[in-house]
């Protein structure tokens, strides 16, 4: 069994704060976790809208990376749910990095 040949990061998806209409049920503070490069996390008995699940996933496996400084997204956290009248930010937040066989993903 070889090692690990990379490292990705394990990322926490927090509602931030919402302007809006709460129509969703989610509240700040609600999350989900992404872990093992592609393991999603909900804490029991807890849900998370998939419209605002949906405007998210497109940006995680580059959030899971380390980019370079210069990279819009290095520096970027946020990111508003598609619902104009709930007006939901959620913030991506690196929780640590996991050594990973690249030869384990697909």
């Amino acid at each position: 069994m070889s090692e690990a040949d990379m490292e990705l990061y394990d990322l926490r998806v927090t509602v931030d704060s919402i302007e809006g209409r709460p129509v969703c049920g989610l509240a700040v503070g609600d999350y989900f976790e992404l872990t093992n490069s592609s393991q999603l996390r909900l804490p029991d008995g807890r849900h998370f809208c998939m419209y605002a699940l949906a405007a998210v996933l497109p940006l995680l496996p580059a959030k899971q990376r380390q980019l370079p400084e210069a990279d819009w997204l290095e520096r970027e956290s946020l990111v508003a749910c598609p619902d104009p009248g709930e007006r939901l930010i959620m913030r991506i937040t690196r929780t640590g990095r996991r050594p990973l066989r690249s030869a384990d993903l697909t």
